[in-house]
């Protein structure tokens, strides 16, 4: 069986690493880390991935076509893919790869429920509260998890709009940054 093989067994897997690379591409915007004072390390960097590949996965799980799950996995798939990856090249043993992966899953987990919950239940506090938990560990600037907020909402209005027949040839599209920082 060659390459194409493995993409009929899972078709969806293309789709998946270009959706999520489209979330890192939106996450990893310099101005959200200088304008919202989010620190530019590894940990700030996987809240902001989170806080990204979690508004994409509630966009997708919650469509009523039946590829939006499917896809929805695959943009996890393809996230824990990349952690893993990105953990070996930062010279962590192969040992421990698999625990951090399975803490690094537990985090992304744990925010992404929050941030789900926090947006469905339509208070604009909650958010932002859940923001500053995970993304500064409650010592977040003045008025930061409230514009983080602002702009995850915006986002995540903006993937609602769009159609699940893009997302299912792989792609996406975020709001640029530096006009979200301006609304918010």
């Amino acid at each position: 069986m060659g390459l194409l093989g493995m993409f009929r067994r899972r078709p969806h897997e293309r789709a998946g690493f270009e959706l999520y690379g489209a979330a890192v591409g939106a996450a990893r915007s310099p101005a959200l880390f200088a304008a919202l004072g989010i620190p530019d390390t590894v940990e700030g960097r996987f809240d902001l991935v989170s806080l990204h590949v979690g508004l994409l996965i509630r966009r997708l799980r919650t469509d009523g076509h039946a590829r939006g799950p499917l896809l929805a996995q695959a943009v996890f798939d393809a996230m824990f893919a990349d952690m893993d990856l990105n953990l070996r090249e930062m010279g962590v043993g192969d040992l421990s790869v698999g625990k951090r992966v399975r803490r690094m899953w537990e985090a992304f987990h744990g925010r992404a429920l929050a941030y789900e919950a926090a947006i469905d239940s339509g208070d604009p506090a909650a958010l932002a509260d859940a923001l500053d938990r995970n993304v500064w560990r409650g010592g977040a600037p003045e008025g930061a998890p409230a514009r983080l907020a602002a702009i995850a909402r915006a986002q995540a209005a903006h993937l609602a709009g769009q159609g699940i027949e893009a997302m299912v040839a792989g792609r996406v599209d975020f709001l640029p940054a530096e006009g979200l920082l301006d609304a918010a």
